[in-house]
């Protein structure tokens, strides 16, 4: 068996994965609690996680009535960017700061301005800093907690504490490296220079951990927490991922001419390419793959977190708003709805709070208030997938995952947005899934086996969920999508 785990912003998911066929035989989550402020500041205690774990780990492998003694490998999917600083001893200097923390804004625009702006970014990390990214993370430290800073003995991301919590191992691989603001995602290594930047007084050979490669293991589980879960003598610990590069995996979307769009909490669209990418914008992130090659990658900051305030709002639970959305006609009566309620990655509005439009004493209604959050969100990732150009535009196919991707009125209107066929894997928890699928890649005892095999093999599409265009509907969505951009413009400047 190997398991797989994904650490996400709501809740940390296990799967339990028969090394014989790939399939799920078990799966359980647990929520995590989120500290939000004013001023963007959304954080959380590394101590979720690691309950969380102990918990969906136990329940998963009951659920699949085996023994963990059957474990013999596991990986760890985690939510990019958040800064997990670390004393000497391993304890948290202050509480894991996330990737949807907009409270930084200011000491990402200054770092950018101090790297020659985005051309001095682009040639020195072959990305633009983006909020979100732990670098303005740790400069707001710096300077708003001394103290804490001046602690620093270890620099992680989510899912690198996770590895580290079980192995005790301080490592890091390359595809959620490349979201930190400090990595060079064109020559894979840390950027001692611009670090320098960022940190002054802290010494990057002694605070960032070692770089590993995709297929090997950050280490094995340490005895006396295998004693407590249960686990048998070296179990491994693939090098694991951030969330878009194991939701890469575990969709198959390892080759060229893939895309994967990710309806969660954010949204994502990520496409397979050989070779680094040159972006034309600053919104397009040239992140490495946690397999090998690079996973030019978009994110949009307001997907189930939007459709779920809109939800709460009109007092539905999932069924009745999947049902208002479906009774409502395509364009929510001409509602437009600019959903920025966590700030905005692209188009670049860190800042920027949500508003509606277009309401009048007629179509303001629960149905149309719902459809104008779905295709809002929606509408958001047709933008970031207009930026990605060809590497997407050739696609024939989009593999969708997520929250969203359980509505099949959510899936319709995605293919009708994106004019686009829509599929869903079997495996809707693409991230974990991936972490066990890397797990046994990276299992020195199954060495001879081929990524590309195991994707193949165990990555199926749900055939059900199959969801063609509508020519109609398309064209009368080129028009709605242009008028979400016309508000775009009028209410944020942005074309």
């Amino acid at each position: 068996m190997y398991i797989g785990v994904d650490c996400g912003t709501q809740s940390t998911k296990v799967v339990v994965v028969d090394a014989a066929d790939g399939r799920i035989v078990g799966e359980a989550s647990r929520p995590h609690r989120l500290e939000q402020g004013d001023g963007g500041r959304r954080e959380q205690r590394v101590e979720e996680w690691t309950e969380a774990f102990r918990v969906a780990f136990g329940e998963a492998l009951a659920n699949a009535d085996v023994e963990a003694s059957q474990v013999r490998g596991i990986g760890i999917s985690g939510q990019q960017h958040g800064m997990v600083a670390l004393d000497a001893a391993g304890v948290p200097v202050h509480p894991a700061k996330l990737w949807n923390d907009t409270e930084t804004a200011a000491w990402n625009a200054g770092l950018i301005e101090r790297l020659g702006g985005e051309a001095g970014c682009l040639d020195k990390l072959g990305l633009v800093l983006q909020t979100g990214y732990t670098a303005s993370k740790i400069a707001w430290l710096r300077d708003t907690h001394p103290d804490a800073y001046r602690r620093i003995a270890t620099l992680l991301l989510p899912h690198d504490y996770l590895n580290f919590w079980l192995t005790g191992e301080r490592v890091a691989e390359c595809g959620d490296a490349s979201g930190t603001g400090y990595f060079d995602t064109r020559r894979r290594q840390w950027r001692h220079d611009v670090f320098a930047e960022i940190a002054p007084e802290l010494d990057p050979e002694a605070v960032l951990p070692r770089l590993i490669a995709s297929r090997e293991a950050a280490g094995t589980v340490r005895p006396a927490l295998a004693r407590e879960l249960g686990l048998g003598d070296e179990v491994l610990v693939s090098s694991g991922g951030g969330d878009n590069m194991m939701g890469a995996i575990g969709t198959g979307n390892i080759a060229p001419g893939m895309v994967t769009i990710s309806l969660g909490t954010s949204g994502t669209i990520a496409v397979h390419s050989p070779d680094p990418v040159v972006p034309d914008n600053a919104m397009v992130a040239n992140f490495c793959a946690s397999h090998g090659g690079w996973l030019p990658l978009i994110c949009t900051m307001n997907v189930t977190s939007a459709t779920t305030t809109l939800r709460e709002l009109v007092g539905l639970d999932i069924d009745g708003f999947n049902r208002a959305v479906a009774e409502a006609e395509p364009g929510a009566g001409g509602i437009t709805l600019l959903p920025f309620f966590s700030g905005e990655r692209v188009p670049a509005l860190p800042e920027a709070q949500a508003s509606l439009s277009g309401m009048t004493s007629f179509n303001t209604t629960p149905a149309n208030l719902c459809r104008a959050a779905v295709e809002s969100a929606t509408f958001g990732l047709r933008y970031g997938l207009e930026l990605l150009g060809p590497l997407a535009s050739r696609a024939t196919q989009v593999r969708l995952v997520g929250g969203g991707a359980k509505s099949p009125i959510w899936r319709q209107i995605v293919a009708d947005v994106l004019d686009v066929e829509v599929v869903c894997p079997r495996v809707t928890e693409a991230a974990a899934f991936g972490g066990a699928i890397q797990a046994r890649w990276c299992d020195q005892r199954e060495s001879d086996v081929a990524l590309a095999t195991l994707c193949r093999d165990w990555v199926a599409l749900d055939e059900e969920t199959l969801t063609h265009p509508r020519v109609e509907v398309v064209a009368r969505y080129h028009e709605i999508y242009g008028r979400y951009r016309d508000v775009l413009k009028t209410v944020h400047g942005v074309t």
